[in-house]
């Protein structure tokens, strides 16, 4: 039976092939209660299991930072927390002494309480944190009951993986190779699973609960269309014939794009762009080098300050920045400074609850009043400008006072490096992140206090528009080409452009191949993206001319309607 079933495109790409369906998790759990007198041993069995699962999580987190960086591998911090969550283990370790049930069924209940709790939510991100618990307890129950783990296809023969649910401990154990696709009947894009189908460039569709008239089965023939959700089920030939065409001109499209990767990003008239890398850790150069990263355009710090019990300290930083500044020895390194908040909590902070983090106490608010924390990242990323081109980037600035107080902090820093008489770079450059309005709007003071500007275009979109880009029912509304961003952005350039600084774009708008006529046209020599999005956007800026770029702004600028701008940015991509 032909279908066609629209979903929510999680991950980018095309899948065409059979499918193969996932078993759902189920359990043969001990119905009988146990003696009392094995309550002891009843405990220590789950000890046992919670071991074993805090030991297996760790694997995998250190896997899948090995795969594709730390960032994404700190999804596996949520798994290890609910494993330390006291309301959690409470609830299972009273199961088990008040009701004298066994550890397997105690946490099976508990299982089923919390996801009943959480499904019963009016929130999307509490909805899918429910799949963690799941993905948390089955591992639990499975070292419990002594279960082997669900298997996937071992032959050589590539599928397209359907499931009701999967977790991101399933998803480490997929070969890319083999698995063409995923389909999802449930979960979100901000659910840890997409992220790491995202990460592995793995095309995913998910959302199709209760859309699908006929169940998929093992064997049916399937294309999964990642970018606009779409699912077609034993479609139609000219259906087939359409997608398989696109299919192979992506494919030739990667093709082309690697034999451009060395070549400079300039445009057939002669401006040049520079591109550098987005990184989170060392372990992300290897990869920001194969696609022909210039440098580090934004390297994140915060997430050598996540899962630990105490803040690094100068000799672990300088460890790591000296490895990226020598390894990218004659070109930018820029280093952002701790850019951490309530959405991100660290136990040895102890920074309060927020309602809102995103506009609470976060980034440089905090490294303001933690001068300790603070002055020790400075002293690091000043001895390791002495091995490189370092530059030292301070995050969601809002005010002049803010980084003239950022300031005065460095120079105690140098200071104290000089009478230690340490090496560094005295005339280290200073940039600022220009990601909320308010510093848009000055930005023709912030410029005459620093020497480069990076504009974050992620956080920039959602502060102007006031749109949570990861609400899905707000999410269509993120829109970085909507006029009011345009605007404050070419205000930043200009105000850049008239105090002679460097000013750069990081961001997923950096990313996008559609937005190479706005910097073109605008000015902007440098680029901060995604390692892998960085060959798609040197290919359309050795397509461009610094002619078209102006018209193609021009008209971007004086759209009446999202359509009308569409139909702009279509042939740029």
């Amino acid at each position: 039976m032909t279908q066609k079933v629209q979903g929510i495109g999680a991950s980018n790409g095309i899948a065409i092939g059979k499918a193969f369906v996932l078993p759902s998790w189920e359990w043969d759990v001990p119905e009988e209660k146990m003696d009392p007198t094995d309550l002891a041993r009843e405990f220590e069995r789950l000890y046992e299991g919670i071991r074993s699962s805090r030991d297996e999580i760790e694997f995998i987190k250190s896997e899948i930072r090995e795969m594709v960086g730390s960032e994404e591998s700190t999804i596996f911090d949520a798994h290890l927390a609910i494993l330390e969550d006291p309301i959690f283990m409470n609830e299972i370790q009273g199961i088990i002494q008040r009701q004298y049930k066994a550890a397997e069924v105690a946490v099976k209940e508990a299982i089923d309480h919390f996801v009943t709790m959480f499904d019963l939510l009016d929130d999307e991100y509490m909805k899918e944190r429910a799949l963690d618990i799941k993905d948390v307890g089955n591992r639990l129950l499975k070292h419990l009951l002594g279960a082997p783990e669900i298997t996937l296809p071992t032959d050589t023969q590539p599928y397209i993986l359907v499931a009701k649910e999967l977790s991101p401990s399933q998803l480490v154990h997929l070969n890319p190779k083999n698995v063409l696709g995923i389909v999802m009947l449930m979960g979100g894009k901000t659910s840890h699973s997409a992220i790491m189908a995202r990460a592995l460039g793995i095309p995913l569709v998910l959302g199709l609960e209760g859309k699908i008239v006929k169940p998929i089965q093992t064997g049916d023939f399937i294309i999964v269309d990642g970018e606009h959700g779409i699912v077609h089920i034993e479609p139609a030939e000219d259906i087939l014939s359409w997608y398989e065409a696109r299919r192979d001109f992506y494919a030739q499209e990667a093709d082309e794009l690697k034999k451009i990767v060395s070549l400079p990003a300039v445009t057939n008239d002669g401006y040049e762009i520079h591109l550098a890398a987005n990184i989170s850790s060392t372990r992300e150069l290897e990869i920001a080098e194969q696609n022909g990263a210039e440098g580090v355009g934004l390297f994140r710090t915060e997430f050598m300050y996540m899962d630990r019990s105490y803040p690094p300290s100068e000799a672990e930083q300088l460890t790591v920045y000296r490895d990226v500044a020598e390894h990218f020895k004659d070109r930018s390194v820029i280093i952002r400074t701790l850019d951490i908040g309530g959405d991100k909590p660290m136990e040895y902070l102890d920074l309060p609850e927020e309602d809102n983090p995103f506009l609470g106490y976060r980034a440089i608010r905090i490294c303001l009043d933690r001068r300790d924390l603070f002055k020790t990242q400075l002293r690091a990323i000043l001895r390791a400008s002495a091995f490189g081109e370092v530059s030292v980037m301070f995050p969601m600035i809002s005010s002049v006072e803010e980084v003239r107080a950022a300031k005065g902090i460095l120079d105690e820093a140098k200071q104290e490096l000089r009478s230690e008489a340490l090496p560094f770079d005295e005339e280290l450059p200073i940039g600022i992140m220009v990601e909320v309005p308010a510093a848009a709007m000055i930005a023709d003071r912030l410029a005459e206090e620093v020497d480069f500007f990076s504009i974050g275009t992620n956080d920039l979109v959602q502060y102007t528009l006031a749109v949570d880009r990861m609400n899905e029912q707000i999410a269509h509304m993120y829109d970085p080409f909507h006029p009011a961003v345009l605007r404050l952005v070419r205000h930043t350039i200009e105000a850049a452009k008239k105090c002679n600084i460097i000013v750069g774009v990081c961001g997923e708008m950096a990313g996008d191949p559609r937005a190479v006529p706005l910097w073109i046209a605008l000015g902007v020599n440098k680029l901060s993206m995604s390692s892998r999005s960085i060959p798609r956007v040197k290919a359309a800026i050795r397509r461009a001319s610094q002619e078209n770029s102006r018209s193609v702004t021009d008209k971007i600028y004086k759209a009446g309607s999202k359509a009308e701008l569409d139909a702009l940015l279509e042939p740029q991509s």
